[in-house]
């Protein structure tokens, strides 16, 4: 009974926007379609049902309701259409490429060798989980599995040995290995295009918005001056700020190498994946560049989502994974319609003008400041803003439409700058709160970061975070251009 409040909360907020006075400027339609659009983002803030609900249903009430289209068949084909996109097709790809790398065991085995390698010292130990993230990172774009499935499981073990346990005794080594666990993966998730799945949501927003495409290597080395600088931060801020009790950690090498010895030698599947892995790797850094000739493709380049699709054939081929193992992956069906139905909604707001008429209304009241501040204004808007969402798709599919379209009608702003930098935020935002991103919650339910802790620990990275994006990545990006 506790809970009805999140699931009647995103009806109250609709019927309320719906049959409030439709503002000047706007049709009935438009401001009617909103008020559904702001109900399935309550929805999805909140929790009121499972995600790829909330989005099927909203989607399904848009279309019927005509406000897009009202002739049937095109109401239909309109809300058919984010299933032909191929960025959802991507997302669903990448999580069902995940499996291989979760079944054959080759993730937990790379972090296992990084804590073998360098957990002599407790700080080694941060980076050595830093390392194993960013490791997996570019092919695992859920932060989710990769943090909370492939990381967490063996960070967890890792206090014990200390006497380190939830409550008095956290901030032995508890507190600190955990935090930098959960930060490092905000990082490696802004680091990588394929590393985090609202990434790539998000780059199909800004294409439809402004037309911009950023290819995987694009990506990366626009990012690359912050994300390596904070790969090296993160460990030595979580000493600062976390302060282990604990300096040395001698055990953890010793347990790490029982484990892989547990584990035995590499196996097939681990090997395979390997090549893989590699394989995809050097297809999205490459095969997405048309002026690269491929082997085999003669003078054709590769899409970056056909990429998965020919890695998933592999391995269904080489028996790394079997098609009941795609079937069961409930969290890539979810994405499927979860994904979709943000896409399309959102895509709903620009096409009958709502998103022109927003930012037209925004746009008066920066009339006058210069492109530069207005930039530094709408991004900060767009990071800090993330305080009132538990998704941040649901937060690249409500904001960054807003946000783009108000900086389209500001003279002199530069929009693939500001595009890029609400792009790069999105991996690093997901520090900031106890449910700001998917792993949040696991590391937060743990017990070894207090409640208190965890929101001041999210606000000192945030701040930080933030500060390297706008002074380092914003000259970057404007050099480079």
């Amino acid at each position: 009974m506790k809970q009805n409040w999140r699931f009647w909360l995103p009806f109250v907020v609709g019927f309320s926007l719906y049959f409030c006075p439709t503002p000047a400027g706007l049709e009935n339609n438009q401001w009617h379609y909103f008020a559904i659009f702001a109900a399935v983002i309550v929805g999805l803030v909140v929790e009121s049902m499972p995600v790829a609900a909330v989005g099927l249903i909203g989607l399904t009430l848009a279309a019927i309701s005509g406000f897009i289209e009202k002739d049937p068949n095109k109401a239909l084909r309109w809300a058919l259409s984010g299933y032909s996109e191929s960025t959802v097709w991507l997302i669903v790809g990448a999580f069902i490429f995940s499996i291989g790398y979760r079944k054959s065991g080759l993730g937990r085995r790379i972090a296992l060798h990084l804590v073998k390698a360098m957990g002599k010292k407790t700080i080694g130990l941060a980076y050595a989980v830093t390392l194993a993230d960013a490791s997996i990172a570019p092919a695992t774009p859920s932060n989710t599995a990769r943090s909370g499935g492939t990381i967490y499981p063996i960070v967890s073990n890792i206090p014990h040995i200390y006497g380190s346990e939830p409550g008095p005794t956290a901030k032995k080594i508890g507190t600190y290995i955990m935090w930098c666990a959960f930060a490092a993966t905000a990082v490696t998730s802004s680091m990588f295009l394929t590393a985090l799945a609202p990434n790539i949501a998000a780059l199909g927003i800004a294409k439809k918005t402004i037309g911009l495409d950023i290819q995987w290597s694009q990506w990366f080395f626009g990012f690359a001056p912050l994300g390596i600088l904070l790969l090296i931060l993160v460990p030595l801020l979580g000493y600062l700020v976390c302060k282990p009790e604990i300096k040395e950690s001698p055990e953890v090498p010793a347990w790490a190498l029982g484990e892989l010895q547990a584990m035995g030698s590499l196996s097939r599947n681990e090997k395979t994946m390997s090549v893989l892995v590699i394989l995809a790797m050097l297809l999205w850094i490459t095969g997405s560049n048309p002026d690269i000739t491929l082997p085999f493709l003669g003078s054709n380049f590769i899409n970056p989502t056909m990429v998965v699709f020919v890695i998933i054939s592999l391995m269904l081929l080489l028996n790394v994974i079997t098609f009941d193992d795609i079937v069961s992956e409930k969290g890539a069906w979810e994405v499927f319609f979860y994904f979709t139905s943000l896409l399309t909604l959102a895509s709903g707001l620009n096409e009958i003008g709502f998103i022109k008429w927003l930012a037209t209304g925004v746009s008066q009241h920066l009339d006058g400041i210069s492109p530069t501040i207005a930039t530094l204004l709408l991004v900060s808007l767009f990071f800090w803003i993330h305080y009132g969402f538990s998704s941040i798709t649901s937060h690249a599919a409500a904001v960054l439409p807003v946000v783009l379209a108000v900086g389209q009608g500001i003279p002199g702003i530069d929009m693939t700058v500001l595009t890029c930098l609400c792009l790069y935020s999105l991996g690093l935002m997901g520090v900031i709160s106890p449910f700001a991103t998917g792993p949040a919650p696991l590391y937060y339910g743990s017990g070894y970061i207090g409640k208190t802790d965890f929101w001041k620990f999210g606000l000192i990275f945030g701040m930080v975070f933030f500060l390297g994006l706008i002074g380092i990545i914003y000259p970057w990006l404007v050099f480079l251009r």
